[in-house]
């Protein structure tokens, strides 16, 4: 009786016992389909053009849906061209017509090879979910020939004609280019990002703009991410890191062509401070082609050092506000000698690289000078200002946790922090000890708090966490005892350079150690499994990705260049679709011209295939539960209805 309110509400919606029982029915049919095919990327790393590409052939899924479709019908040159064309539509057509290979014969095979692969995309799933993905300009007509019932020779000549029609209304190019958007959409029901879209290569802001497009996707923040994020917030510590990084790699489309960021006060006041200055060991590491001229190479350099000084006085600012950190060693400034010729390192002198530091003071090196907090107070307000990264932001925000638990499945970017016991570590502050899964959950509120009362700016604690997020020793999305970024700007010695890794990579292969991750966050030992990445796995040096006996899966394999000659591999991904799990290692990708071109691909190796002892439902997923939830609530109104508790409308 108490929940009799509600069910008065729900029968706004299901007026009577046929609206009720046709719901049931309905959700009752869906449990029944094949689960969806969820795609596994992390550590993309601001490689725009590999993502995209992908994310297009996700993972060699829609090469399998072409392959299951045709066999031996066709040839493998022809299910590459085909393949090629679903990636790129648009590019691909364009080359084609160039090549004179385009005529009304060609429209109507091609596009009558669209209609067979997305009928075995669509298979799995429900006429109205199939209705939902397709454009409106087309829906109906995609629709029919979907549904096609080739062995009915009226039907069979109905829908020739639908395809003649299209191309003698010029609408065949539009058609094709639809009808590869719904079969790329359909092949992957969901995408799980598993952190670090940021830094290193140049496109994380258009990898962002198309997360947002995306009909059905999922974050989980990598330490990259959380420092672009905290910059958003407005933590200057992460201002400082952002800038000083993309100076660093020379990466300056993102934060200036991507999100407007206005680098000219920070640029006049390093060529004034440090106009004199070699700034030799400041030189942006560059790979392969770029456009940067000598002077412009030269002067990234300068402004690489300002901001590192302004950002190691704030950091160091935060060190000593919180002292909970626990970072006084990462307090360099003040342990140097008074000609700055040394500095002192757990209590060994080391000989500096550098001792040109014009704007420390000895008696408060930590504190900025005026003109520094200038250029502070402006990168500050261009990275609030800037509409595009806090648009940014905000998704990352709504879509992004530390981690998540979706189908048996716990998605975490770096690791759940062990001590050396081999227990989970404990971080404390303000009284109160986190570890494990409460400690995720700590930095998970604690950040989205620093985001939504980023205007409050009283409350610095939320935003200096945001910075320890990216470099503390006790971060899930860290997992090392320190950042050495000064050690190996101005200290020689290799020793001073070392970060050790959090105890948890030593054990992550380890059985028991993942069986104790999943039973702290409440998954089965006998169906879960860990899906991370942050250390790539170096796949040439026999490293293998799958750990704990098939009970964790670390994807990071090289997805950025800058990696990929440790790794070997341009990146792993994963698929999880109804039969099984599918590890896939990817060979480096050249160009999205050199597969409208060549039909080159960014070639998937299978490395690692589990399959399920029957073919997962949509019955056995979270979906499936709450879709089960909702038929018993649904039977109890049906039950109401038939007693007269509620009256029919």
């Amino acid at each position: 009786m108490e929940l009799l309110p509600y069910y008065r509400l729900l029968a706004k919606q299901f007026p009577n016992i046929d609206e009720v029982s046709k719901e049931i029915i309905n959700l009752s049919a869906i449990l029944n389909l094949p689960k969806g095919t969820e795609h596994f990327l992390t550590d993309i790393h601001g490689e725009y053009e590999a993502f995209t590409h992908v994310v297009r052939n996700a993972s060699g899924t829609v090469k399998r849906k072409i392959h299951e479709t045709f066999s031996d019908q066709m040839t493998p040159s022809d299910k590459e061209r085909l393949a090629s064309l679903i990636y790129y539509p648009r590019e691909k057509l364009i080359f084609l017509k160039k090549q004179g290979i385009v005529d009304e014969k060609w429209y109507q095979e091609t596009i009558y090879q669209q209609i067979l692969v997305l009928r075995k995309a669509a298979y799995k799933y429900s006429r109205s979910k199939v209705r939902k993905a397709l454009p409106k300009s087309f829906n109906y007509v995609i629709e029919e020939l979907v549904q096609e019932q080739e062995d009915l020779e009226s039907k069979k000549r109905y829908y020739s004609e639908i395809i003649k029609t299209i191309i003698r209304t010029d609408r065949a190019d539009d058609f094709i280019m639809a009808l590869s958007d719904v079969i790329r959409r359909l092949v992957v029901d969901r995408l799980h990002i598993v952190g670090d879209i940021f830094d290193r290569g140049p496109g994380a802001h258009l990898i962002l703009d198309d997360l947002m497009a995306h009909h059905d996707v999922d974050i989980q923040w990598g330490n990259h991410d959380i420092l672009w994020m905290g910059a958003a917030a407005g933590s200057e510590a992460c201002i400082a890191n952002v800038v000083r990084i993309s100076l660093r790699y020379g990466n300056l489309e993102t934060i200036q062509d991507g999100y407007g960021i206005n680098l000219m006060p920070l640029s006049q006041f390093a060529n004034e401070i440090y106009k004199d200055d070699p700034v030799e060991f400041f030189q942006p590491i560059l790979k392969g082609k770029h456009n940067f001229k000598d002077k412009d190479i030269q002067l990234m350099a300068k402004m690489e050092k300002a901001i590192a000084i302004i950002q190691f006085k704030l950091e160091g600012q935060i060190i000593k506000r919180q002292p909970g950190f626990k970072m006084e060693d990462r307090l360099f400034l003040d342990k140097l000698s008074e000609d700055r010729s040394q500095v002192t390192i757990e209590d060994k002198k080391h000989p500096m690289k550098d001792d040109f530091f014009p704007t420390l003071c000895s008696d408060n090196p930590y504190e900025l000078t005026e003109e520094e907090r200038e250029v502070m107070d402006n990168l500050l307000i261009s990275f609030k200002n800037s509409e595009k990264l806090q648009q940014h932001a905000e998704f990352l925000y709504t879509k992004g946790s530390i981690y998540l638990i979706f189908n048996s499945n716990l998605l975490y970017h770096a690791c759940v922090p062990f001590d050396e016991d081999g227990e989970f570590a404990s971080f404390s502050i303000a009284g109160k000890s986190y570890s494990g899964k409460s400690l995720c959950d700590y930095f998970d509120s604690q950040l989205r708090e620093a985001y939504f009362n980023k205007h409050e700016d009283s409350n610095h604690f939320d935003k200096d966490l945001t910075w320890y997020a990216w470099c503390g020793a006790l971060s899930p999305l860290f997992g090392k005892d320190r950042m050495t970024t000064f050690e190996r700007y101005f200290v020689e010695d290799k020793k001073t350079h070392r970060e050790t890794y959090n105890h948890y990579f030593k054990i992550r292969d380890q059985l028991d150690t993942c069986e104790k991750i999943l039973d702290e966050f409440g998954l089965s030992l006998e169906k879960g499994r860990i899906i991370c990445g942050h250390v790539p796995v170096k796949t040439k040096k026999g490293e293998n990705p799958v750990k704990g006996h098939g009970k964790m899966f670390v994807i990071d394999g090289g997805f950025s260049k800058a990696y990929q000659s440790v790794t070997g591999i341009a990146g792993y991904t994963l698929i999880f679709n109804s039969q099984g799990v599918i590890l896939v290692s990817h060979e480096p990708f050249e160009t999205h011209e050199a597969s409208i071109r060549e039909d080159a691909d960014m070639l998937p190796k299978e490395v690692y295939v589990k399959e399920e002892a029957r073919r997962l439902l949509v019955a056995d997923t979270d979906v499936g539960m709450e879709i089960k939830a909702n038929i018993e609530i649904l039977n109890n109104l049906l039950d109401a209805y038939r007693k007269g508790t509620i009256k029919q409308i």
